[in-house]
Order: structure tokens, then sequence, then C-alpha cells
């Protein structure tokens, strides 16, 4: 993934990449692609619990900061730990955004959004593909 190290007990090469994630998560997490809009696993989801990175398992987003913005993707108003997110500018596809990858795993998650509800005012769109939902215990 951009040829930088992952952190100890991570797949850090695309053999191991593909042996861990079906085809459409490598396309969105290491090639930095984009799953279809109301077409995928959690855009409508609506059970308690956390969403984690599909690589490393760190904790992302809560269900409680989850909100639907109408656009097809999961959208959250922040992240769990804004530590373990990086946010950097993307001029693809002839515009500018910011986009989303996890810190741990380097990997693409989606894009940071102005348009978001209170209280931050962000909406963080991401790909289902890049997430795995663990449901709180009861």
């Amino acid at each position: 993934m951009d040829g930088k190290t992952l952190k100890c007990g991570l797949p850090s090469d695309e053999v191991e990449l593909r042996k861990l994630l079906t085809p459409e998560q490598f396309q969105i997490m290491v090639q930095n692609g984009t799953e279809r809009p109301f077409q995928n696993a959690y855009w409508n989801h609506h059970e308690e619990g956390v969403y984690v990175d599909a690589i490393s398992g760190t904790p992302l987003f809560s269900s409680q900061d989850k909100f639907d913005s109408g656009t097809g993707w999961p959208s959250f108003t922040r992240p769990i730990d804004k530590a373990a997110v990086q946010e950097i500018v993307d001029h693809s596809h002839g515009m500018t955004r910011i986009e989303v990858r996890s810190r741990d795993s380097n990997s693409h998650l989606g894009h940071v959004f102005d348009d978001g509800p209170g209280p931050t005012g962000l909406r963080y769109c991401i790909n289902s593909a890049s997430l795995r939902f663990i449901p709180k215990k009861s």
C-alpha cells in the first residue's frame, strides 16, 4: 500500500492482502476505489456497535455518530479517535476532496465533506467494504 510499512502483524504486501480481502475490498482499500451507493452492507445499517478497519481491526466509527446522509454510503459525523484516521488532500477525478485513510493499515476508507449535521458539520462518507461491524454486547 504505497510501499509504507504497516504495524507489526498486519499484512503489508499485495499477496497477503489479496488473501485477507475480497476482490471488492482490495479494489477499494488498496487501489482507492469506491463502491456503488445504496448497494453496500452498511449504508442503511442501524444496529448499535462499532465499525472497525477491515484490515487492522482498529475501531474507527461508532453507530452513535452514524446518520442517514441520503448518499447511499455509511456516513458519520466523526471518527471515534481522530488519531486513527489520516485526512489527505485528494485531487483525483478533476476535483479537490479530503480522502480519509486508516492510519494503522494505510487503507482508503472514503472522504470527508463539510456538509454534515451538528455538532461537527462534517460528513465522513465511508465505503462499507473498508469496514467490519462489531455489534454492541448486551
